[in-house]
């Protein structure tokens, strides 16, 4: 029975000091959090008092500085006789690049007679402001300070002012004018909203002027009785906004600009605070910030359950005194038992790493073959690319023979008449007539030499180097390829460019082989086409040289758009094409970085698109072909 009367007292003993460790553990951690939070929240007070201080201050330049420019004296000298819209411009213009809101200039009885927002509904121009302190101030020969919302815009804002003389050489000279800026603050308020805090500005009658949470703004910190309600309405400093009660109560104070607030109602209600509060008295205003006590609950929790968790241990602690040598046993041989297992399990781990080490060389050595069987593939399938791009080079040569031969027999013929007709000036002794027919022989040959060496240059093989190539050059020798084509066809060409060379970089024979099968195409699409037309044209638009090929023929079916880059696909007749002229001049421009595309045009035919970079030279040579218009 005693035994169990002295277990009885000891575990109230123990539970009575419990309560109390507890108890004094949660107090002495409510005490420093509260410290903590109250020295957090005196950093972040005055960061942000001297963030909002500054960023004001910073434009109470620069009314003064406007104040003093020439063309707003010289307009405020006359502004009946004079067009405002420059000195709109040139406030719009300050405003953009000061980062202000609004920029307007009074005259001497507080009219607005310019203004940076001139061309709004809400302008302040033809509007009165006397009864602003920043005028009166201002008129006065002062610089000027004011918040409040406008009247106008309905906006918070903060009003700087600067006096305007246009002589104050006078020693009774009068101001003639007032230059004011209004600054918003909308931008202070938003790196507010990041902080793990409330920051509330009042001003001398303790309205909420500034808040982080926009429900807060433009409310009484304390009850306003009505007569002071009425004398702020009549300020029209505030429009005609309620000035409702914040529904803040004091709990406890904790100095003189300290206190634990809690919210009746509102987005701030439900939440204990701390409030600290610093004036900023370059403004005649207070800053207060609302610190949240969750940290300080927390501390609380944390502080009693880690006191109840110590006391606890040391009880116990007695309790397990004489296990002490057993566990220590236990845990040497526990030791011995996983230094056992860590060697195993390194031998194992060495074993598996040697051979994932094997493994590893093996597919290194895989992938290096995989890898050189790769770039061989590729070199084949390049050499197979510049095989068929040579093929479809030849096959529009083969498409040309007709007419090249028709353009090689008339100098033949004409030679060789030119040739009898000289023996029989020989014959003759008519030396004369017979060197002028030698010299036509000579010209016919030269003629012949030139288009043979066309064939020749057309159907050589690509170089793939890259150089600098005027595209002008490029696109008329192309057309001399079809010149008995054009000729005999009767067809009209058309060739539009600038003066000036353009230049791009790239492949000369590839870029060649694209404008030929682009105007091969052409011309076999005009073919029943009367009074055929081919419009070749260049031009130089945001670094980009464009060429296009358009003609006045049938036009591509909607339905083919989409297909006639693919290779094989070809609408001409059976035998007439392999379908592979589109596909191999697109892969040619992709690779020139450049791009093909086509379109149908609005007034009928089908018009392809080159496009490249433009290449400037450092000294571009004159080119001798002009824009014009000719008929073949």
């Amino acid at each position: 029975m005693k035994k169990l009367r002295w277990k009885a007292i000891w575990l109230a003993v123990i539970t009575v000091g419990l309560v109390v460790t507890i108890w004094q553990a949660a107090r002495l951690a409510r005490e420093q959090a509260i410290a903590d939070l109250r020295d957090d929240a005196e950093n972040e007070l005055r960061l942000s008092a001297a963030n909002l201080n500054g960023y004001l201050l910073r434009y109470d330049y620069l009314p003064q500085m406007l104040a003093t420019r020439e063309g707003v004296q010289r307009f405020l000298s006359a502004p009946e006789n004079q067009n405002p819209m420059p000195l709109n411009l040139l406030l719009d213009r300050f405003r953009f690049t000061s980062g202000v809101s609004d920029v307007y200039l009074l005259d001497h009885n507080a009219t607005t007679i310019a203004a940076s927002n001139w061309h709004r509904p809400n302008t302040f121009i033809g509007h009165n402001y006397a009864f602003r302190s920043y005028y009166t101030e201002a008129i006065a020969g002062r610089q000027g300070r004011f918040y409040g919302l406008g009247t106008q815009s309905l906006e918070r804002g903060y009003f700087f002012s600067a006096p305007v003389w246009i002589d104050d050489t006078s020693p009774d000279a009068q101001p003639d004018g007032v230059m004011v800026i209004k600054v918003l603050l909308d931008e202070v308020e938003e790196g507010w909203a990041e902080q793990d805090a409330e920051l509330l500005v009042t001003d001398g009658d303790n309205i909420i002027f500034m808040a982080s949470r926009p429900e807060l703004r433009m409310r009484a910190l304390h009850p306003l009785s009505d007569e002071k309600r009425q004398a702020l309405h009549e300020t029209r400093r505030y429009a005609m906004e309620s000035l409702s009660y914040s529904g803040i109560s004091i709990e406890a104070r904790y100095g003189m600009d300290s206190a634990l607030v809690s919210f009746s109602d509102g987005p701030l209600s439900g939440v204990r605070y701390l409030s600290l509060t610093r004036p900023i008295v370059e403004f005649g205003w207070n800053m207060h910030i609302l610190k949240p006590l969750t940290p300080v609950v927390s501390a609380q929790w944390i502080a009693a359950l880690m006191a109840g968790g110590l006391y606890g241990m040391i009880v116990l602690g007695g309790g397990i005194g004489w296990q002490r040598l057993r566990l220590r046993r236990e845990r040497e041989a526990f030791a011995e038992r996983e230094r056992q297992t860590l060697a195993l399990v390194r031998d194992e781990l060495e074993e598996s790493v040697e051979r994932r080490t094997r493994d590893l060389v093996a597919s290194n050595q895989r992938l290096s073959d995989e890898i050189e069987e790769r770039r061989r593939a590729e070199a084949n399938l390049r050499q197979t690319q510049d095989e068929l791009i040579q093929a479809a080079k030849l096959a529009v040569l083969g498409q040309l023979a007709a007419g090249i031969n028709h353009e090689l027999n008339q100098p033949l013929a004409a030679i060789r008449a030119y040739g009898e007709n000289a023996r029989r000036f020989l014959a003759l002794f008519r030396v004369d007539q017979a060197d002028a027919n030698l010299e036509q022989i000579v010209e016919l040959t030269q003629r012949m030499a030139e288009i043979s060496s066309q064939l020749r240059q057309f159907s050589r093989k690509s170089s793939e180097c890259q150089e600098t190539i005027s595209v002008q050059a490029c696109i008329e020798y192309a057309l001399r390829l079809f010149h008995s084509r054009l000729r005999d066809g009767n067809v009209r060409v058309e060739q539009q460019w600038p003066d000036e060379t353009l230049w791009v970089t790239g492949d000369l024979v590839r870029l060649e082989q694209v404008l030929v099968n682009l105007i091969s195409n052409a011309l076999h699409a005009m073919k029943e086409t009367p009074a055929s037309q081919l419009t070749l044209s260049a031009a130089l638009a945001q670094q980009q040289v464009t060429i296009s090929v358009m003609d006045n023929g049938p036009g591509i079916d909607d339905a083919h758009l989409a297909q006639i880059f693919e290779p094989f696909f070809t609408t001409k007749a059976p035998g007439s094409g392999l379908g592979l002229g589109l596909s191999i001049s697109s892969r040619i421009m992709d690779d020139l970085g450049g791009k093909l595309q086509a379109k149908n045009r609005d007034t009928g035919g089908a018009c392809f698109t080159i496009s490249l970079p433009f290449s400037p030279l450092a000294h571009t040579p004159p080119h001798p072909l002009k824009g014009n218009s000719s008929h073949a």
